[in-house]
């Protein structure tokens, strides 16, 4: 019995190696001109990039990453892509994003013109360009918006 035991435990530890644990997952560049994931502070005008900012009587439900407009974005990690998530319900010129997902998580990026809504990536190839944020928010600092597919917190996967 103690054998069949351990021979489980042998088991399940071989097959868990390439099991994922997506609390140990952090995001590779999202943008070619901001390799750190620099972050989007407040702009006085649009308030912050934060995840929980107040955005009047609702909150911001994603994280935003620094990209300049028409930059090029490129998958944090190897990704599935999984078709198309528009930020908006009207349509204007950034109203493009794409349902991704990889390493454990599922997430949107909103904001970014994909070159394919479906097919696998690797980690740093082109996924698409950002769109032209200046012509809807002027002054706004770009950025990629990155949400959880739950909602949830991206902010520990930077």
């Amino acid at each position: 019995m103690r054998l069949y035991i351990l021979l489980s435990f042998l088991l399940l530890a071989v097959f868990c190696s390439s099991c994922v644990d997506a609390s140990q997952v952090k995001f590779g560049t999202l943008c070619r001109g901001n390799p750190s994931n620099r972050k989007r502070g407040c702009d006085k005008k649009y308030g912050c990039g934060n995840y929980g900012a107040s955005r009047g009587n609702r909150k911001h439900m994603g994280l935003d990453i620094v990209c300049a407009d028409g930059d090029t974005v490129v998958a944090p990690f190897d990704v599935k892509l999984n078709g198309k998530a528009a930020p908006y319900i009207k349509n204007n010129a950034i109203n493009d994003g794409i349902n991704l997902s990889g390493e454990g998580l599922c997430f949107k990026l909103f904001y970014v013109k994909p070159d394919s809504y479906t097919g696998t990536l690797k980690k740093g190839q082109r996924i698409g360009s950002l769109l032209p944020m200046q012509s809807v928010y002027p002054g706004i600092t770009s950025h990629v918006h990155v949400q959880m597919c739950d909602k949830s917190d991206p902010t520990k996967y930077f």
